[in-house]
């Protein structure tokens, strides 16, 4: 499980480490890859290759005409790229990805249970801060993972 933020920088090259932490779990799962996408949100989400194609075999069970599904997929699937550590852990994060998630020099990492988001710091840092100073949206999050039995 991937857990925690973690704050890194961004090289001139697209470089960053991933945490040493989330390497463990990684490495604990026998994966040295990373799936990179483009996420619904300004940010990166990261499946080490085993989630990522799990996540995979459950989509192509979907409806292939549903939009939802199909605009999941172009945005997604057609995003996904395989990053491999390199022998400091380290991934390269493509041009383009970097541009999605609007990066500058500082990148967060926050797990997300089976995966991971990669921010640009400042973008967590606002999203964070809007959330938590909206009472209506936090009683509403509340509420809806009461629903959900949380």
């Amino acid at each position: 499980m991937f857990r925690g933020r973690y704050e890194h920088s961004i090289d001139a090259k697209g470089r960053t480490s991933v945490p040493a932490r989330f390497r463990e779990v990684m490495l604990a799962q026998g994966d040295s890859r990373l799936v990179l996408t483009t996420g619904l949100d300004t940010c990166l989400v990261a499946y080490p290759m085993t989630e990522w194609l799990a996540f995979e075999r459950r989509l192509s069970e979907l409806p292939q005409f549903d939009a939802d599904v199909v605009t999941l997929k172009r945005i997604y699937v057609s995003g996904a790229v395989e990053c491999e550590l390199d022998k400091v852990g380290r991934i390269l994060i493509p041009a383009g990805l970097r541009k999605h998630a609007r990066f500058g020099r500082d990148a967060l990492w926050a797990g997300m249970g089976s995966y991971i988001e990669l921010w640009a710091k400042a973008s967590f840092e606002d999203l964070r801060k809007d959330v938590l100073s909206d009472e209506d949206r936090r009683l509403g999050i509340a509420k809806r993972l009461a629903e959900l039995g949380l």
